[in-house]
């Protein structure tokens, strides 16, 4: 394990007000974001799609890694340029998502275990050959009236855990994704104590496995109320419930957090994210607020894609349409990561 190597890749990735962007969904997934507008669900649409998305002009300006699926990862351009050639030259990290998906989890209703660890070994030392320099791995937990239970929260961690130690074996930071559901009627405060409860024992288990803190990266929810919930908290709420629970779950020797955006809205993804860096930023925290040990930064798959998605609806002529929208979701969640963003971002946009 080259320690000092995964130390600089992590701070890469979170350096210079940059974040993440996923386009690591499945071909079903994908396929059935595609079959809801119109789009033929078939492979040559996909490498069209993510070629799309990585060719846009100055998207690394705002976006530092990009997270592959297996098969994106061996595609090319229309020209014949692989994607991990065009990824780099445009300033970019390609990273890869490793699990197998979310199954239901045997003797526990309702809940999931993520699969993926058989073979994982050989498939990273694959991906790092390709040039892959950082991994993904998902966890999902449900919030229920009595889920998730210790079982599934524990199993999952472990996954997890033992995920990041062969990412890290292997010379990929990994990043680290316990995502509870926004999905449900739960209040912020039941979403707060579950999320604790899920980072307390993935960093437990992360530190049984020797995973190295300061080479890894943690790809959590934000604390929200439900998505059905009646009672829908300000912004603000939002950003003070979740950087407190960061604050008593995650050491300070990780060197950043990028949020997913589970199911949000792009401007409330990002409106909430620059509340956070607003109050919480290490250099200037708000009087009375404690600052944040690490950088927070974003994840998101949807919450930038989706306009792109919607413009280009699987037309060429549609392209710089699309482009233009996506690299404006991703300037805005650059401006987030600075305190930055506002609504007129979003009126000058539309305008």
């Amino acid at each position: 394990m080259n320690v000092q190597k995964l130390i600089e890749t992590a701070k890469m990735l979170v350096a210079d007000n940059k974040g993440l962007l996923a386009i690591d969904e499945s071909i079903p997934t994908c396929n059935k974001r595609f079959a809801k507008l119109g789009i033929p669900q078939t492979e040559e649409y996909r490498r069209a799609y993510r070629e799309l998305i990585i060719t846009t002009p100055s998207l690394g300006e705002s976006i530092s890694g990009v997270i592959l699926y297996d098969e994106t990862i061996r595609q090319q351009k229309k020209d014949g340029t692989p994607f991990m050639q065009v990824i780099t030259n445009a300033g970019m990290i390609p990273g890869i998502k490793v699990d197998i998906g979310a199954k239901a989890m045997a003797g526990h209703p309702g809940e999931k275990i993520t699969e993926g660890l058989d073979g994982l070994r050989d498939r990273l030392q694959s991906y790092a050959q390709m040039g892959a320099r950082f991994a993904k791995w998902r966890a999902v937990l449900t919030i229920g009236s009595s889920i998730p239970s210790r079982g599934c929260i524990e199993a999952n961690a472990q996954a997890l855990a033992r995920y990041a130690a062969l990412c890290q074996e292997a010379g990929l930071v990994p990043i680290v994704e316990p995502e509870v559901l926004m999905d449900g009627a739960h209040t912020l405060s039941r979403c707060s104590e579950v999320t604790e409860a899920v980072l307390q024992t993935v960093f437990n288990r992360l530190y049984r496995q020797r995973v190295l803190l300061e080479g890894m990266l943690l790809k959590p929810n934000m604390v929200l109320p439900g998505s059905t919930c009646p009672q829908q908290e300000s912004v603000d709420a939002i950003a003070d419930a979740t950087v407190q629970c960061l604050l008593r779950t995650v050491p300070a020797a990780v060197p950043g957090i990028a949020f997913l955006s589970g199911g949000q809205s792009g401007e409330l993804a990002s409106a909430r994210l620059n509340a956070m860096n607003l109050k919480f930023k290490s250099r200037s925290p708000t009087v009375g607020q404690s600052p944040s040990p690490w950088a927070l930064t974003f994840s998101f798959g949807r919450a930038i894609q989706q306009p792109a998605l919607e413009l280009w609806h699987g037309k060429e002529s549609n392209v710089l349409a699309a482009q233009q929208a996506l690299l404006h979701r991703a300037q805005c969640n650059g401006a987030a990561r600075q305190g930055a963003y506002n609504a007129a971002m979003e009126w000058t946009a539309a305008a």
